[in-house]
């Protein structure tokens, strides 16, 4: 029995029970929808298992890696992300009209998930060395990085990911201490710079802009998804239709249901109090990833982890937002309870992080 405690205890030392117990918990949910989604297909929901146990290992090892070696990760981590960005601009596969996937022999990747942690890694070990002589040229270098990986992704084109990888970057930007003036001025231009942003855009972003207005202007072709979303949610009313007997689900109008529409899913089969429960929970996540970041000793530790916490939340509010109608169809999942393998570990490595910057002693600069 002691040697059991003993090795129990050099597994879940550097794991913060916690913010744990929260992850489980939603995965554990989104297995459950999955599998009604999914209409029993018990191979799609097994492959979702496999995925959630790779990403826990590697987890559990970013949780154990002290947060000197973590600083040292910073710089590899983001030029690694680079050079795959640029390999699937000459070499990834073309999928529906984008090139965002490079095959690596036995499976895919998508290189910028790597970089919604890469990124904001990056741009906190920049400004932890330029910490004590900090000036508006540093902030133009960091913006340089910030760029960078955005631009290349832009090109996929994948606009919805570019503009979250760049949310997760500008987020280490406020952290650190961009001015508000400089703040309002960005928004200023970005509002001014709409009409030329308008007309760089594909048509199909474009027509997705347009259907988030009126939907009901293509019901069989662009307003389809917002359509047959927003009809799932409303007739899942206050209680549900219960496990499995989703009409929009099961007899497949909803569509993307296991990926990025399963929140859609879970409203049909258990209503607004379902959708209570889960977003308690999601908050209970946030709240424990809030505490750490108030409680980081660091300005690295306070910048990685504040940017993982607000881009968790930002996934959860798009997501949640382009499957209710209120925000356009960006294929963004569900964090922690959608169907993928790239995307939950890059969510679970950040848990890590934040585990690793919880549970180990204050970070020593050398």
């Amino acid at each position: 029995m002691i040697e059991i405690r003993k090795i129990w205890y050099y597994l879940t030392r550097y794991i913060d029970n916690f913010l744990l117990a929260g992850i489980l918990i939603l995965m554990a949910i989104g297995l459950i929808v999955l599998y009604s989604a999914t209409g029993g297909n018990i191979t799609r929901v097994s492959n979702q298992v496999i995925n959630i146990l790779i990403a826990l290992v590697i987890m559990w090892l970013v949780a154990n890696i002290p947060l000197q070696q973590i600083m040292r990760l910073a710089l590899p981590m983001y030029m690694l992300g680079l050079i795959l960005l640029i390999s699937v601009a000459l070499f990834g596969e073309i999928n529906n009209g984008a090139r965002r996937w490079l095959s690596i022999g036995v499976t895919r990747i998508q290189p910028s998930e790597l970089m919604k942690i890469a990124l904001p890694l990056m741009m906190a070990w920049y400004f932890d060395k330029h910490e004590i002589t900090l000036r508006l040229r540093d902030y133009l270098g960091a913006t340089i990085l910030l760029l960078l990986p955005v631009l290349l992704i832009l090109r996929q084109p994948d606009l919805g990911t570019a503009l979250l990888i760049a949310a997760s970057g500008f987020y280490v930007l406020f952290l650190a201490g961009l001015s508000w003036r400089i703040i309002v001025g960005l928004v200023t231009a970005a509002a001014a710079s709409l009409p030329v942003l308008w007309s760089v855009m594909h048509d199909y972003q474009r027509q997705r802009i347009m259907t988030l207005l009126d939907p009901s202007q293509d019901p069989l072709g662009a307003g389809y998804h917002t359509i047959q979303s927003s009809i799932a949610i409303g007739s899942g009313g206050m209680v549900g239709k219960g496990w499995q007997n989703g009409t929009q689900t099961q007899l497949d109008f909803l569509p993307e249901q296991s990926t990025d529409f399963i929140f859609a899913v879970f409203s049909e089969e258990f209503g607004l109090i379902g959708n209570t429960v889960l977003l308690l929970l999601y908050l209970l996540v946030i709240g424990r990833c809030i505490a750490i970041t108030a409680n980081a000793s660091t300005q690295f530790t306070r910048l990685i982890s504040g940017s993982i916490t607000l881009t968790f939340c930002t996934y959860i509010f798009v997501n949640m937002g382009m499957v209710s109608g209120i925000l356009p169809i960006v294929g963004v999942p569900l964090p922690l309870m959608s169907y993928g393998g790239t995307s939950m570990v890059t969510m679970l490595l950040g848990f890590g992080i934040l585990m690793s910057i919880h549970t180990h002693p204050k970070l020593v600069k050398t």
